[in-house]
Parts: structure tokens; C-alpha cells; sequence
């Protein structure tokens, strides 16, 4: 029998993240083209500087159904014959709002990029905002509340917030509204959201693809070019403050057969040098099935099927934005383990960071970490989607274009030592607010008795 010859592994290739090309449209819409050969399906994204903290009060949740009404029909087309069109292009669009703005995703091949895009910017240029579409708009919104309540991983991201954030905060509340807010929604709200806040001035659109042939500037004069408004002054963002002081919260669910555990607190956003560390020192802790706490809780104890250290950005401001740089994320540990071990679990978490902070990392640690976290970086952008959203984050985030290729630079040079300090300021055993989402009538007496911070159980 004949066997075709065993594949030889190929000699590896030097790779860095991407550099997109800046430009900005007469218009002022900021662009950032960035080719890649090969990627027939174009990426585009598109940041809105219309964030959570632009909402009227009271109308918490209007970013994300204006965000979903821009697929909702022109004045042209109705919602119907709009997402006909896209259908025939074999575009996607999706829409969302979040604490720096409202971010639109367009996905379609190259070949039908100008099509997509005219009808991006026939959205921009003229919203319907009908008022039969923000009201069955609004009436999903208020049918998607209950299911996230009963959630217990969003349960707990939503307790957290409002834990962290004082209540005059827009971060302590759901980004996308309360029953009580979404319900005075409608379609002149929505309107004057739009007219107030989106425009190209403020805007940046991400291209990424294989734009072999495709003249772009030509496309986009077509196209985003004719999309117009006035111009706007940098918005000053209010400064973020958050109560660390250690503390549990139960949110009680009877019952319950597993504790969903999230724990948190506020700390410093990709602006600060501390920022390669801690991404290094998180993933040591909780990055991935070999870290410290899977190794522990799931492989030595069998309490839970993973647990996870990340930090996670929740807005940046400009340094020269009226006000200064105000910006933050949030670093936190979450999980679920079963009911009867939630106060061992606890235990043995915390004996963990204890344990960080008096031995610290380890140099294999480090290593497996930063040839996990680059190593896998080839991948993780291999498609022009990840390509465009990485970069639109960095718009978001007021970070220069080769941001991402830098941090892969610092992520190597970062040594065992400041990975560990990094670690530990992230996460201070006395200075956490643990939220669990169980039952009450189990858990909170083991947990009590753990000495972690005072007790409180709220009704879920």
C-alpha cells in the first residue's frame, strides 16, 4: 500500500498585527484602510461617538434601539426591502451601543463592498425611525429583560455594576436599559438621540479586506462621502468613580444547584504602562485550563468546569479631551461552582491570591503565558473581522493605530517579577466585591464564616 508522503511543517513566518493606512473624508469621517490579501469577505466597522453617558436621563437604553433602528428602513426603503438588499449583497449588519458609543459592523464580500456600503450609508444619510419599527423594537427590548434576569452570569454582571458604581453613574446601571426606561422610548426620542449625536465629524470607519482592484477613495465619495452633519467639540467625559471596599453580595435564587461567582473591582484602562502586565499576570491567574485557578478549583478540587481572570476595558477618554483622561476597566474573576462547595470554593480562590502575592509567578508561568498570549495571535486575527474590530476598539479607546502590535512587543519584554506585582495590584484580597448568584439558605452562612468582607443578601 502506498502512503503520500507525511506534510512538513513550513518555515515559520515573522508576523506583527496588522498597520491600517488613516485618512479622513471631506466630509470629516475618519478612515482606516487596512489590506489584507486573501480576505475576500470585507469587514467594516464603524464607531459612533454616541455613548451610554450621551442618554437623556430617564431614557437609559435609547443608544441600543436607535442602534438597532438604523437597519430598520430609509426613507427609501422600508425595513423589509432594506434587509432585502442586504440579503442580495450577502451583507450582514449589526448594530450595538456601549459605554464609548454605538458601534455598526458590516460584513459583505469584496465584490459587492459598493452596493454595502451605499446602503450603510443610505442608514446614515436618512433613518426611517418609523414608529411601528421602534415599537416592536421596544417590545423586544422589554421581552429580552426577563431571560436576563433569569441569566445567572448576566444576573451577576448587572448586581456588580450597581455594587461598584455610585447610582448617579451611567456604569452602574444595564447598558441596555430597565424595564421602567425602555418603556418611554419612542421613535422622537430615538431621533433626537440620532440628530444629536451621530455624525461623520465624530465617526471612524474601519476597512479591512482584500482590496486588490477596488478604488476605494472612489467607493467611499460615493458612498459614506455623501453622508453629512455638523461638526462637534470632544464631549467631556464625567470622571469614573467605584466602592472596592470589600464586600459579598448574594442574589438569592432557591434552589439554586450551582453559585454563579463574579469578582470585581475597577482598575486601570490600556492607557496605563501597568496595562501589558496585568494582561500577563490575569492570564497566569486565570487565563486559560492551565492557570492557577483552573488548577486549583477545577483540577485538584473538581468544584467547578473553569474559572477565569481577565481585565476588560469600560471606556477611555483622549488625554487632551476636556477633563483629561478618565479611563477605566473592569478586573474581575468569574465562575460557577456547585451549591454545597461554594464556601471551599471561596476558601481555596482566596488562598490562591494569598498565595500569589507571598510567592508570586513562577518563571515557567510567565513563559507558557506570553507563548500562549503571542503565540496565538496569528490566529486569533486570521480573519478580517477580528482585524477591524481590534482596530475600531482602539479608535474607541483613543489609542494610536499600532497599539496592538506594540503590546505584543511589551507582552514578551514583561518579566516574572513585574507580571506578579501587576497580578496582585489587580487583584488585593481586602479590596474585591465578590457577587454570587445562589441560594441563599446554602451559602451564606460558609461564606460568612470565610471573613472575606460583610455579607448582604439581596432578592434576585
Amino acid at each position: 500500500m502506498d502512503f503520500h508522503p507525511q506534510p512538513q511543517a513550513g518555515e515559520a513566518r515573522p508576523w506583527a498585527f496588522p498597520a491600517p493606512e488613516r485618512g479622513t473624508l471631506d466630509n470629516g469621517l475618519t478612515v482606516l484602510r487596512c489590506h489584507r490579501p486573501g480576505q475576500q469577505v470585507v469587514a467594516v466597522e464603524l464607531s459612533l461617538d454616541a455613548p451610554l453617558d450621551a442618554e437623556p436621563e430617564g431614557l437609559d437604553g435609547v443608544a441600543t434601539i436607535m442602534a438597532r433602528a438604523l437597519s430598520e428602513g430609509t426613507d427609501k426603503r422600508s425595513a423589509e426591502e432594506f434587509a432585502a438588499e442586504l440579503e442580495r449583497c450577502g451583507a450582514t449588519l449589526d448594530a450595538h451601543a456601549d459605554h464609548p458609543g454605538v458601534r455598526v459592523s458590516l460584513e459583505v464580500p469584496v465584490s459587492r463592498l459598493p452596493k454595502a456600503l451605499g446602503l450603510l450609508s443610505e442608514a446614515l444619510r436618512a433613518p426611517a425611525f418609523a414608529s411601528s419599527e421602534v415599537e416592536r423594537l421596544v417590545r423586544n427590548r422589554l421581552d429580552e429583560i426577563p431571560h436576563e434576569q433569569a441569566n445567572p452570569a448576566r444576573r451577576a454582571a448587572k448586581e456588580l455594576s450597581k455594587q461598584l458604581f455610585p447610582a448617579s453613574s451611567r456604569m452602574s446601571r444595564p447598558r441596555q436599559g430597565t424595564e421602567e426606561t425602555v418603556k418611554r422610548i419612542d421613535a422622537a426620542a430615538v431621533r433626537a438621540f440620532f440628530e444629536g449625536h451621530v455624525r461623520p465629524a465624530t465617526g471612524t470607519a474601519v476597512i479591512v479586506g482584500d482590496l486588490t482592484g477596488v478604488d476605494l477613495d472612489a467607493v467611499l465619495a460615493d458612498t459614506l462621502g455623501g453622508w453629512t452633519g455638523d461638526k462637534a467639540d470632544l464631549r467631556p467625559m464625567p470622571p469614573i468613580t467605584a466602592d472596592d471596599t470589600g464586600r459579598v453580595v448574594i442574589v438569592d435564587r432557591p434552589g439554586a444547584v450551582q453559585t454563579q461567582l463574579l469578582i470585581g473591582r475597577i482598575g486601570a484602562d490600556r492607557h496605563d504602562r501597568v496595562w501589558p502586565a496585568q494582561v500577563l499576570g490575569s492570564y497566569c491567574l486565570g487565563g486559560t485550563l492551565t492557570s492557577r485557578l483552573d488548577r486549583v478549583l477545577r483540577e485538584e478540587k473538581g468544584y467547578t468546569y473553569g474559572v477565569r481572570a481577565f481585565g476588560q476595558v469600560l471606556r477611555s477618554a483622549s488625554p487632551t479631551a476636556p477633563g483629561g483622561a478618565t479611563g477605566a476597566s473592569m478586573l474581575a474573576i468569574s465562575g460557577s461552582v456547585d451549591t454545597p462547595n461554594t464556601g471551599p470554593a471561596l476558601d481555596d480562590l482566596w488562598k490562591v491570591l494569598r498565595t500569589l502575592a507571598a510567592e508570586g509567578l513562577t518563571d515557567a508561568e510567565r513563559d507558557v503565558a506570553v507563548q500562549n498570549l503571542v503565540g496565538v495571535a496569528p490566529l486569533k486575527y486570521e480573519t478580517a473581522a477580528s482585524v477591524a474590530g481590534t482596530l475600531a476598539d482602539q479608535v474607541e479607546q483613543h489609542l494610536p493605530d499600532d497599539y496592538q502590535a506594540q503590546l505584543y512587543v511589551r507582552l514578551a519584554e514583561t518579566g516574572t517579577v513585574e507580571a506578579t506585582a501587576a497580578a496582585v495590584s489587580a487583584f488585593p484580597v481586602d479590596r474585591m466585591v465578590t457577587v454570587l448568584v445562589g441560594d441563599a439558605a446554602q451559602i451564606a452562612e460558609p461564606v460568612k464564616a470565610l471573613g472575606i468582607g460583610e455579607v448582604t443578601v439581596v432578592t434576585g
